[in-house]
C-alpha cells in the first residue's frame, strides 16, 4: 500500500485538486474555516493565486472562495 503524503492547502498549486483531511487547531481561525464551508471530506479546487501568492483563489461546494495562506495552512489535504 503506498504512502499518501499529507500535504496543507497552501501547498497545493492552481490546476489540483484535494479532498480535505483534517482542520488546524487554532479555535478561532478552525471556526471561520469551517463557517466558510471548508470541512473534512470536501472537494476543493485550486483555481488561482494572487501575484504574490496571498490570497489563493479556490474553488469549493459550487462556489469560488478567496483565502490567505495562514487560513490555508490550517486545511490538511490529501491529492485526488
Amino acid at each position: 500500500m503506498a504512502t499518501t503524503k499529507m500535504l496543507t492547502l497552501k501547498d497545493i498549486e492552481p490546476g489540483q485538486v484535494c479532498i480535505v483531511e483534517g482542520l488546524g487547531t487554532k479555535s478561532m481561525l478552525r471556526k471561520r474555516i469551517i463557517d466558510m464551508g471548508v470541512t473534512i471530506g470536501t472537494k476543493i479546487e485550486v483555481r488561482k493565486l494572487a501575484p504574490l501568492g496571498d490570497p489563493m483563489e479556490i474553488y469549493i461546494r459550487g462556489y469560488h472562495l478567496s483565502l490567505r495562506k495562514a487560513e490555508a495552512a490550517e486545511v490538511v489535504v490529501r491529492m485526488v
